[in-house]
């Protein structure tokens, strides 16, 4: 089985966010999270997954890395 991009867990003080995912993008994650249990052998609630997730989105995004430098938005076309 290939190396999974998320790892370990850390320790954070979370802030609550509420959303809905679509149900095939639940299915992806239960089963990415039956997947990592599978390799790390520690059972993780797949909901414990979107942040590491999106935080690994985030920061191999190029275009919202180059907006964060220049201090623009990316949807704002430059103005800002």
């Amino acid at each position: 089985m290939p190396k999974l991009r998320i790892g370990a867990l850390p320790d954070d003080k979370p802030v609550k966010v509420t959303t809905e995912l679509p149900a095939a993008v639940h299915r992806d994650l239960v089963a990415y999270a039956e997947a990592l249990a599978r390799e790390s052998g520690q059972r993780i609630d797949p909901a414990k997954l979107i942040p590491p997730m999106l935080a690994r989105f985030m920061a191999t995004d190029r275009g919202f890395a180059k907006a964060r430098r220049t201090g623009h938005s990316p949807t704002d076309g430059g103005e800002g």
